[in-house]
């Protein structure tokens, strides 16, 4: 008999919205919703009935499985050829309505209808009992003492993890969350990579600005991080120069604007900034075209 899964397809899209702000990446976030469906199936009839709210049993269930993979994420991440960025999404598939009361920066960051890179980069440095303390209270609004349940800790706890984690995601800056340059910046930093103008480039940047790429291997991409305003905007020219006639093109997305670098119709990479004081702090690009999936049906 086909097993009819008792959530909607609304639950469903907030359960990989879950996971995602968990996991980084779309094929992991999927992994732990099937994964909570798969132990769903294995549930006799009597054990399914105690399930009172059954979009609970699955928030809980997922999460436990998120934990399980954070724990052995580290060793993954140790393993991975250069540094690891997080999954960049062009649409609204991991939505999750955003409160209109939430007057705090950092908590419209936490809470934003979908999450930057940058965003999920900086959860990457919280321990993860943090990371699920943060996305279950700060971005879904799950009671402390539910939390508490799946973490195994208690409601004291999970508060102190939870406030460590939000002050993580404050040093995004008070005014100017991740992945939300303005788009004068943004179309500024366009035009100046897309014409080589190294000089037009470093006055874009902060004197601290730090340049991360992910090739996971596959795609080539820096090693390590690349600092200065100077070589980062040498950097990005020269790799536009090495891929002619890929261009810088600026795209608005849940999270924010983002750029992609497209060549011959289609995306190779994404490129996100993080902007402080006016100036851009960080340059995150994506090559990995295992998580560039959702960006091959863009034109």
């Amino acid at each position: 008999m086909t097993q009819v899964w008792p959530v909607a397809d609304l639950e469903y899209g907030r359960l990989l919205g879950l996971a995602f702000r968990m996991l980084g990446t779309v094929a992991d976030a999927e992994d732990a919703v099937q994964e909570a469906f798969v132990r769903w199936s294995r549930l006799d009839d009597g054990a399914r009935a105690t399930v009172r709210n059954p979009v609970g049993w699955f928030a809980r269930t997922t999460s436990r499985v998120c934990l399980d993979i954070l724990k052995s994420a580290s060793r993954r991440h140790e393993q991975y050829v250069g540094p690891w960025l997080p999954e960049p999404v062009p649409d609204s598939r991991y939505h999750v309505p955003a409160p209109t009361d939430v007057g705090d920066p950092a908590d419209r960051a936490a809470r934003a209808e979908s999450v930057s890179m940058a965003l999920v980069t900086v959860m990457e440095s919280m321990t993860p009992a943090e990371r699920v303390a943060f996305v279950l209270r700060d971005v879904f609004d799950y009671p402390v003492a539910e939390i508490a349940d799946v973490l195994d800790r208690s409601p004291g706890a999970v508060r102190q993890l939870a406030s460590s984690a939000r002050s993580r995601v404050a040093s995004l800056g008070p005014d100017e969350p991740a992945g939300e340059p303005g788009a004068r910046l943004a179309a500024a930093f366009e035009r100046a990579a897309n014409t080589g103008d190294v000089a037009a480039l470093v006055q874009l940047l902060h004197p601290g600005v730090t340049l991360r790429s992910d090739g996971g291997g596959i795609a080539r991409a820096a090693l390590n991080p690349v600092h200065g305003p100077d070589k980062v905007a040498r950097f990005v020219v020269g790799v536009l120069a090495r891929q002619r006639p890929a261009t810088l093109t600026s795209r608005s997305t849940d999270a924010g604007t983002v750029l992609t670098f497209d060549r011959d119709g289609s995306v190779s990479g994404v490129l996100e900034l993080v902007v402080r004081d006016g100036a851009v702090i960080d340059v995150l690009i994506q090559w990995n075209p295992r998580k560039l999936r959702l960006w091959h049906a863009v034109t």
